[in-house]
Order: C-alpha cells, then structure tokens, then sequence
C-alpha cells in the first residue's frame, strides 16, 4: 500500500516546481515508508511514497510504459489488484510484455489494451493516477467500495490530488477552510460520497473515474449496486457464499512480506483468521499469525453493557487455539490512550477531528504494534454492513425511522440524540443553528435513499431492508474504511478488508432479508457459511463492537482535560461550545455521556490549535 499524490497544470510548466512536488509527496511519508519517488514532463507531476509488498525490487513508481523512445502511460499507484496475475497472462496472450511482477504494471497494460473500460477487470482496493502523454489526460481511479482513499481539488488549469487531504493542502494555493456545511459533514455521522469537508476539495467517490483535460473534469461511474432477482434457495446461497470467501481469502494471502489477521474472537474476523488459516496451510505455509488489541484487567474485570455482553478476549483465544494461530494480545493502559504524541498522531492521520477518542488512539496503538511483525493484515471489517450485522438491523423501530437507521437507534443517540448526551451536546446552541444539523442529516438522508434500486414489485420489509443494506454499504461503512485506512496506512501497515470484494458484496446484497435472517439471528448466512471451521463457542456468541476501556481513569482524564479547555482563556474552542454544558460534564457525566461530546469537543480544540484551519461558518 502507498500514498500517492500529484499536479496536473495546463497553463504552466511544472519542470521549476519539484520542491512543490516533493513537498506534497513528503506528507505521505507515513503511507509509503521503503521508497519515494517523483515524475515531472511539462504540465504534469507526480509524487509516489511506497509501502513495498509486492515485487519489493521491482515495483518502483511512478511507474510507466515506454515504446520505442516515448512515454506511453505513467501511473502513481496505491493499493491491490488481487487477480493481477490472471490479468497479466491474459495480456501477455495478446502480445504485451513485462519487465517486473508487480501489479501496478498490469493496471498499467490493462489500461493501454482495453481503455477506460479496463476497470471492470479489477479485482481489489486502489486509488490511482493515469497520466496518458498521447491524450494530455488525468485519470483518478477509485476502487468500488472505497477502501482505498483518494482526493483532489480543482484548479483554474487543473487539478491536485493525493490519497489524503494533508497532500493537497501542502500546496501554496490551498488554504484549509471549513465552512458551516463542512463542519456539517464532519459531524453529522453520516459521510456523504464525494464530500471532503475542506472548501474546494473533493473525494473520488467510490467506483467512479474522474477524468481531468485541459476543458475541464468530468466524472464517471463504472460501478453501483444493482438490484438483481436473487434465485438461488437457502443452502446454494450459503455454499456460494463459502465458495467466495475461499477464493477471496486466498486471493489475499498474496504478499512477499509477513502477514497477518485482526482477531477479536467475533464471527467476523474469527472467519478470516480460520480460512486463511487453511489458506496458507494448503500452501504448506503457516501458521497463521493473529493480533487482538485489550486494555488493562478488561477481561478480568468486564462489566456488561448496552453494547457488549462479553469481552474479546476468551473467544480470541478460542479461536486461536482451535486453528492453531501465533495469537498476541496487544494490550493498552489508560496512560497511552490519553498520551498528547497518540492522540496528535491520530489527529495527524485523519486530517480532521472526528472526536472517536480512544476509539481510534487503540486501533492506532494496535497497528503500531502489529508493524514490528507483520506489513500486511486481513481485517473482518465490513461484514456487519454486507450481512446485517448491527442490532439496529434488527430492531423495528430503528428500521422504520425515517432517516439513517444507525442514527435512529438507541446505540445511536450518542451521535445524534438529545442534547444532554450527543456527540454535539457541548457545542453552543447558536453554532449548532448556523451549520443546520437535523436538516443536513435530513437532506443527505433523502439523496442517499433515492440512490437504491428496487425489484419492481418489491414491498415491504424486504423493500425497506434492501435500503437499509445500501444505505449502510454506500454511507456507514466508509466511515469504518476511511478509519481502519487512516490508522493502519500511519503506522505502515496494509490492512486488506476480504468482506468488501465486489463480488461478494454484489450477491449478499441481493440476498432477501429473510434469507440472511433465516436462522433468527444477525449474519445467518455468514454464520452458517463457515460455522464449521469456528469452534462453537465463537459461531453463536452474539455481535459485539470494537472495544473500548471501561477504566474509569479514562473518564476522569476527558474530565480534567475539558477542565483545562475552559480554564484557557487562548482556547480557540471556547467560542464554539456551550461553556455551562462542558462544565456540567466536567463536574458529572458519566459513562457515554461524557466521552461523545467531551472527545469531540477536544478534538476540535487541539485541530484548531495545531493546524493552519479557517473556520468561516
């Protein structure tokens, strides 16, 4: 995995700006430890950090194709095509030749034989660049579900773009502006494709092209979920689901670097774990490595609560010790959660203060540790969206709301609830007016709603579950992929998501309801697909989130911090929140009602602080 960056200029030559160049490609330093590089020619530049994972030697970019003196296609490229091997000899059958094994050299050959229409051939996560030197032209490429991020920022003559915001805004001409929609989109929990937050900066929204000439940019999509009649009975869906995974999996045990699994002990990553287990077992490699993050005396101490029912790490330890996995738990104190460097290196890796608190330090700490060991890591991440996985699938009155369900359900309500407990209960009232966040909520409901497709005919529950699914795979999980990306890519580590492959997601989406639901429980399709490499005690333990510290010392530290914001006069904060509510939560709240609002609110400040940002709300 790398971090890609780049400037296309057509009413200037870019020759006399590689330190420009070079600073933009600098701040992806973190996404691409083993090798940078940077390309210019005329109009346009481009920047490459690389994480190294497959053909170490050989994979060195910018890459491009040269024939017979000229430079037919130049790429900078991030990501995995998982079936690069079935595509290279493919092309090799038509005539093209290859100088190394590395993936990237297909994308580009892929692109030079069958054009813009290659992207239908791709099977994997990526974000790239094709400049083509014949046409004058920019492609931005977007794998399909969004694992891999990518941005870019229109110009009077062009474009800049780079996988994250921080590339785009090392340019001179960008300032980093938010306004009162931006600020919006931030908080409002429910992550609008294509929106960026900054003023003038775009995503690419997933499985879409955009297309930059010297008239202008224009955008494509190359794919979308479809709703397509689903004919298979019970135990096909089931075996066809298995099938996949097997295939997906193997796919992704490809590297020439240590790789390992994310083990919670839940249905999920525990599938993964066991297949590609027996993965590498049938490559007469193995075992499989594994890694679970847990905090100080959790397990010994857990208590039961709305959200979890049971702690991690028993049934990671089950499942490890049932396939045989190299298990480490990699175990977190209240101390490191609330360490400034931590927390400043998650706000560095986001870009923005998303205000997850030790949500996102833990899973940050966690790669970190993992990097000592291993590059790459299969995650279970996304089987919640593809299967049904959330409570909120399965409660009825979160289901008929009329606005995102994860929103509606009592789960959700620390994001936006009443005021006393929600992720914005701190922030003043006349701010909360100017950015409009029911009706933001409300207006990027409808957008995504009118996206889905129907069955003609369809009714019902089943009508309104085939929303509830895409609302959940075009909106809630890229909120998941953009934090697992940001968090691993900032430790060097490559997570690959085995549950997002196009494929599998296309099926299982067209799977009705009552299919996926045809034991009673939450994910029966996915539990009965490979119930039988999981012990039991792991196949029927019921759904729990990723973890997070129950040490009341956490609680006592927001207090003390909140404390201090409100003491200092210089806090840039201070005019954005409800100062009687902070001081109430300082002096009382409890539990979730603290930290939704208190990890925001100190989020924002330390933004505010450390980087050159212009609030014009």
């Amino acid at each position: 995995m790398c971090g890609i960056t780049g400037w296309v200029a057509y009413d200037r030559d870019l020759e006399g700006e590689r330190g420009t160049l070079a600073a933009m490609t600098e701040t992806m330093a973190c996404r691409g430890p083993d090798a940078e590089g940077v390309w210019l020619d005329g109009h346009v530049g481009l920047g490459h950090r690389r994480l190294a994972v497959i053909d170490i030697e050989g994979g060195r970019q910018p890459m491009a194709v040269e024939r017979d003196g000229r430079t037919l296609l130049v790429t900078t490229y991030s990501g995995e095509v998982y079936n690069y091997r079935e595509l290279r000899a493919e092309l090799e059958g038509l005539g093209h030749r290859f100088r190394t094994s590395s993936d990237t050299e297909v994308v580009l050959h892929a692109y030079l034989e069958w054009g813009e229409g290659f992207t239908s051939r791709l099977n994997g996560m990526y974000a790239f660049a094709l400049w083509d030197p014949r046409e004058q032209e920019l492609l931005l490429v977007r794998d399909r579900l969004g694992i891999k991020p990518l941005y870019y920022h229109p110009t009077p003559d062009g474009v800049l773009f780079g996988s994250e915001p921080k590339a785009i805004l090392a340019h001179p001409s960008v300032k980093a502006v938010v306004d009162a929609e931006g600020l919006a989109e931030l908080i409002s929990f429910t992550k609008t494709p294509g929106h960026a937050v900054y003023r003038g900066m775009r995503e690419v929204v997933p499985g879409t092209v955009v297309r930059v000439r010297r008239q202008g940019l224009t955008v494509k999509r190359y794919w979308a979920l479809e709703a397509r009649e689903h004919t298979d009975d019970t135990a096909t869906t089931v075996a066809h689901v298995r099938e996949l995974l097997d295939d997906i999996v193997s796919r992704q045990l490809i590297a020439d670097v240590p790789l390992c699994t994310l083990l919670s002990g839940g249905l999920d990553s525990s599938a993964i774990t066991a297949l590609a287990h027996r993965g590498l077992a049938a490559g007469g490699a193995g075992p499989v490595r594994s890694f679970a993050v847990d905090f100080v005396g959790q397990t010994e101490n857990f208590t039961a609560d709305a959200l979890r029912s049971t702690p991690d790490g028993p049934y990671a330890h089950a499942l490890a010790e049932h396939v045989g996995a190299d298990h480490t738990d990699i175990v977190l104190d209240t101390a490191q959660l609330m360490d400034p460097a931590h927390r400043d290196a998650v706000l560095a890796a986001r870009d923005l203060p998303v205000g997850l608190g030790e949500g996102d330090t833990s899973l940050y700490l966690l790669f970190r540790a993992i990097r000592e060991h291993s590059t790459v890591a299969l995650s279970g991440e996304s089987a919640d969206e593809v299967f049904g996985g959330y409570r909120w699938f399965h409660d009825a009155a979160s289901v008929g709301a009329d606005t995102f369900p994860w929103l509606a359900s009592e789960i959700g309500r620390g994001f936006a609830g009443d005021r006393g407990g929600s992720r914005e209960g701190l922030l003043a009232q006349g701010l909360l007016e100017k950015i409009d966040l029911p009706g933001y909520r409300d207006a990027r409901y409808r957008e995504a709603l009118a996206e889905v497709p129907h069955l003609e005919g369809e009714k019902g529950l089943e009508r309104r579950m085939r929303e509830v699914c895409h609302l959940h795979l075009t909106r809630f999980v890229q909120l998941l992929l953009d934090r697992k990306d940001r968090a691993s890519m900032a430790t060097g580590l490559e997570v690959r998501v085995p549950f997002c492959d196009h494929r599998l997601v296309e099926y299982v989406f067209n799977t009705p309801w009552s299919m996926k639901t045809f034991d009673g429980r939450e994910k029966s399709l996915l539990r009965a697909a490979v119930r039988d490499v999981l012990p039991d005690v792991v196949a029927d333990r019921v759904k729990s989130p990723y973890p997070s510290t129950q040490d009341p010392r956490y609680a006592a530290a927001l207090r003390t911090e909140l404390r201090s914001v409100l003491a200092d006069p210089a806090s840039p904060i201070r005019d954005l929140v409800d100062t009687r509510a902070v001081e109430q939560a300082a002096a009382s709240a409890t539990g979730d009602e603290l930290r939704s609002g208190s990890e925001l609110v100190l989020a924002l400040d330390t933004w505010l602080r450390k980087y050159e940002v212009s609030l014009e709300i």
